[in-house]
């Protein structure tokens, strides 16, 4: 199923579109990964754990496993991701933001 990379990099893009749309701080994609910038890594914990909590599971990275400063949610978008799915991941980022 070739056409599913390429699906699933369109989601990414969309998903950075809404997301700096809703005023975060999101790395443009090249792939299927989307990262959103947290402003500290007690924060980008607690954020990830919250959205979590609402049914958003998402990845947290923080120093050591980053440089210290850049803290992050990632996100990976998959290819059968829905417009709705897509816009319900960016209310919950931003409703849990710190």
């Amino acid at each position: 199923e070739p056409g599913r990379a390429a699906r699933a990099a369109e989601v990414a893009r969309d998903l950075h579109a809404r997301l700096t749309a809703a005023g975060l701080e999101a790395v443009r994609p090249d792939a299927a990964v989307v990262s959103v910038r947290a402003p500290s890594p007690e924060q980008a914990v607690r954020w990830a754990a919250d959205c979590r909590t609402a049914g958003l599971s998402v990845g947290c990275f923080r120093p050591p496993s980053v440089p210290d400063g850049i803290s992050r949610l990632r996100l990976t978008a998959r290819a059968d991701l829905s417009g709705a799915e897509i816009e319900r991941a960016v209310r919950v980022i931003g409703e849990t933001r710190p």
